[in-house]
């Protein structure tokens, strides 16, 4: 397809940074890398690998890198957002000190902030001015980095409150390797990105005590419910969790050694205990954050959501892995249509 050749900046030179660059330079748009590491920059740009988080692969020439992020910022009018949940609201801030011109901003992390409870979107509508933010836009879906980056056929979703900024979006970012699909629910595109995180570490959890397939296709089908009902609650649509961004983002997440959610469950499941798995694990693991507001949010708004909980005491109260698996299998009986109607509002 044809399409105008733009100025992009990527903040964050992590593995999902890099790859959507990645994309964006196939796509033949100049991409401008920030990173907040000298070193990394310069291999960047003299070697044009990123090894710490992409070993063994090329980088476009497309892609330039940045330690400046004035300099990263200059000249263009959209940007995306590869940080963690727990720096959005700093490097929102040295943007907004930064910029003077209305930038669209396109946010790629997944995760909800513990205590406001506030999804990425929100935390940057909250920070960022109003007159320097054009449109926030959501980029999620079943994508691993390291899969992207070997251009492997890749299906995403974008989502906005302004969805013509999302169209344009999707026209930055398709190509024959990497599908873009549109979704007006932005609350249940950022929903089920975030909380499949949650999942994610529970199913590697059952792996690491030697559970098998039927433990993780328990965990997938009964998260999903647990996601919905929030979700739901909260003003998503339920078709939403049917999709991309639901059910799609489960299967990867739950399923693969790439996703450092399940590995960090692997760790827990071994016996290692929280603190362990994130130094051994040396990148932020966001379910970990997002247990905490799923707890918060289960509480808020009235929704009941054993996985999370079990999973929130694993983490925080010290209880045995195999005993929050035990206290799961053994609540009360019930009809699984009861979940199903419930979700569905039939």
């Amino acid at each position: 397809m044809e399409r105008k050749r733009e100025s992009i900046a990527v903040i964050g030179a992590g593995s999902w940074g890099t790859a959507l660059a990645m994309v964006l330079a196939d796509n033949n748009h100049e991409v401008k890398l920030w990173g907040h590491n000298p070193v990394q920059i310069k291999e960047i740009n003299e070697h044009h690998i990123n090894k710490k988080y992409l070993p063994d692969i090329l980088l476009p020439e497309g892609i330039t890198g940045f330690a400046s992020m004035e300099e990263a910022l200059f000249g263009v009018n959209t940007i995306i957002l590869a940080v963690p949940t727990k720096a959005i609201r700093e490097v929102i801030g040295k943007i907004s000190a930064i910029r003077k011109e209305p930038l669209t901003v396109v946010h790629v992390s997944k995760g909800i902030e513990p205590d406001t409870l506030l999804r990425i979107s929100e935390m940057i509508e909250e920070e960022m001015p109003a007159n320097l933010l054009a449109s926030v836009v959501v980029l999620s879906g079943p994508s691993h980095a390291e899969e992207v980056s070997l251009r492997h056929p890749t299906t995403v979703t974008v989502s906005s409150k302004n969805m013509a900024a999302a169209d344009q979006v999707q026209d930055l970012f398709i190509n024959n390797n990497f599908r873009v699909y549109t979704n007006p629910d932005i609350v249940g595109v950022e929903i089920g990105g975030a909380l499949k995180n949650i999942i994610a570490l529970a199913a590697g959890i059952t792996d690491g005590l030697g559970y098998g397939d039927n433990a993780k296709a328990a965990l997938i089908t009964r998260g999903l419910a647990e996601i919905a009902r929030l979700g739901m609650k909260m003003g998503a649509s339920p078709l939403t969790f049917s999709g991309l961004t639901g059910i799609g983002d489960l299967i990867v997440t739950c399923t693969s050694v790439h996703s450092r959610n399940w590995r960090a469950g692997h760790l827990l499941g071994k016996g290692q205990n929280l603190q362990e798995v994130l130094d051994n694990m040396g990148m932020v693991v966001e379910g970990v954050r997002t247990t905490k507001a799923a707890k918060q949010l289960a509480v808020k708004y009235e929704v009941n959501m054993p996985i999370a909980d079990a999973l929130y005491d694993v983490l925080f109260n010290n209880v045995n892995a195999k005993d929050a698996v035990d206290s799961l299998m053994a609540r009360g009986k019930k009809d699984e249509m009861d979940d199903l109607t419930n979700v569905l509002d039939i």
